[in-house]
């Protein structure tokens, strides 16, 4: 599984989601995925830019996140994924990558 076809999934997740109503930043050192949910649908870009929530994480640990072979809660609880900004955000990804 590479980025392009995990941003492609995203894209098609985020199209049937209900939208997140703020925006939000997976940030993973060189690459960064961006989901605007302000409207009436989320929209997925590769934009660096700020967000209400911002998730870092690692790469490998985004495509096992992605895959589902990383629980999101325990993913966050040992460390591996830092969350900044608006938590309520984040506890809706389930939605996104389930």
């Amino acid at each position: 599984m590479n980025f392009e076809s995990i941003l492609a999934g995203l894209n098609e997740k985020a199209a049937s989601a209900a939208p997140l109503g703020k925006t939000l930043k997976f940030n993973m050192g060189d690459q960064a995925i961006f989901i605007d949910g302000t409207g009436d649908s989320n929209t997925i870009s590769t934009d660096d830019k700020d967000a209400d929530c911002t998730v870092s994480v690692s790469m490998d640990d985004f495509m096992a996140l992605v895959s589902g072979d990383l629980n999101p809660m325990s993913a966050f609880m040992s460390g591996k994924i830092k969350v900044s900004g608006d938590m309520g955000v984040a506890m809706k990804l389930q939605g996104l990558l389930g």
